[in-house]
């Protein structure tokens, strides 16, 4: 079993730390460790990366942003109770929504959109979270083998860098549970490989941790619509070919570190960016 937090203490509801919220960070500690995240934000686009984790510039919270670290927060108190065997039902979630929504508010600016003021988004984040445990797949009795555990791998053999991640939850025999909120309907297939490096990730961090192998890799998505919904897409293990790209993929990460090539990549995705206005002034 995965080791994770002591069932006997109760754990604070607190926000997952944003990576715009850190300083920006030297070349040395930028190739002595790697995460998904991270490596999926190179891979979208390096300017990102420089303005995000060298730059260590900061953005307002946004709407978006903040509904899913709450429903992040109260999913990961949800699954600490099953482990502790004392589910948490009835009014007991919403008292741990409320915290969580105050806690992640705290302290900082979050751009609320103009069609959906403050009231509205924490509607639609309860309601996602009420659907999600109608709906969930998972046994109210089962207990997880973990839940946000923090694990890392050494790929010195390889000239990499550490892996580093957190493992949302690892569910009875060896299931990894990612999960996300989106405002679309996810295409299963897209799914899967836009999430290629993060899930492929998460079953070597995995097996470092257990010696085992993962029975399956799941994506939990809380679809938030006006009638909120859950699409679960799920894969077997990862395979061979799947390990083999992660590092090749960690390779070109390094090389790219080591150089300093931080440079845009213009696509669709520059609509959504925080750092467009950064970029277009980008020289």
């Amino acid at each position: 079993m995965i080791a994770a937090a002591d069932p006997t203490q109760p754990a604070p509801v607190a926000p997952p730390v944003s990576p715009t919220a850190r300083r920006g960070r030297t070349k040395e500690e930028l190739l002595a460790t790697v995460s998904p995240s991270r490596l999926g934000t190179w891979l979208v686009c390096r300017l990102k990366f420089f303005f995000r984790y060298v730059a260590g510039i900061t953005k307002p919270n946004t709407a978006a942003r903040h509904t899913g670290s709450v429903v992040h927060a109260v999913l990961q108190q949800w699954n600490l109770a099953r482990w502790r065997r004392a589910p948490l039902v009835g009014e007991m979630v919403t008292t741990v929504f409320e915290k969580a929504w105050t806690a992640t508010n705290e302290g900082e600016a979050i751009k609320w959109d103009d069609d959906e003021p403050e009231a509205a988004a924490k509607a639609g984040a309860l309601a996602l979270l009420e659907m999600y445990l109608r709906e969930s797949p998972i046994p109210a009795d089962e207990r997880p083998e973990g839940v946000e555990v923090t694990v890392e791998k050494d790929l010195s053999a390889h000239g990499l860098p550490k892996l580093i991640g957190i493992l949302d939850l690892v569910r009875a025999g060896g299931r990894i549970v990612d999960f996300k909120t989106t405002g679309k309907t996810p295409n299963a297939g897209l799914t899967l490989h836009t999430n290629d490096v993060q899930l492929s990730a998460y079953a070597m961090l995995y097996r470092e941790a257990t010696d085992r192998r993962e029975t399956a890799l799941e994506l939990h998505q809380l679809v938030k619509l006006k009638t909120p919904k859950l699409v679960i897409t799920e894969s077997g293990p990862a395979t061979e070919v799947q390990t083999t790209r992660l590092l090749r993929l960690i390779e070109s990460y390094v090389r790219g570190v080591q150089s300093e090539d931080y440079v845009p990549a213009p696509s669709f995705a520059c609509a959504g960016c925080e750092f467009f206005n950064e970029c277009r002034r980008w020289k």
